[in-house]
């Protein structure tokens, strides 16, 4: 659900919801009931959080489960590359435990 997604990119930021709130410019209490499913984020709010958690709104509204963009803006093209490739060989060793 929505605020699972948010709970558990918030946690591996390693910022509690006081921070996140301060951060996007909402109060504890909304980032509270949103990650207790008490209500949904407007529409801007959910692209303000696809931006900083960088995903795609897609993801944290459940629309598309595997998803999930990394920023990587500020690396080099050889950097951006790396990170590819571990990427994709996480991808293949779940293939392959899947296969198992």
């Amino acid at each position: 659900m929505f605020g699972e997604r948010i709970s558990i990119l918030r946690k591996a930021k390693g910022i509690s919801q006081v921070q996140l709130a301060n951060k996007i410019g909402v109060s504890k209490q909304s980032v509270s009931n949103w990650e207790n499913n008490n209500i949904m984020p407007s529409v801007d709010m959910v692209i303000t959080l696809a931006d900083f958690f960088g995903c795609t709104s897609d993801y944290l509204l459940e629309l598309n489960e595997n998803k999930m963009v990394i920023e990587t803006t500020n690396l080099t093209a050889s950097q951006a590359a790396h990170i590819k490739n571990i990427v994709d060989d996480f991808v293949s060793l779940n293939q392959k435990l899947k296969e198992q």
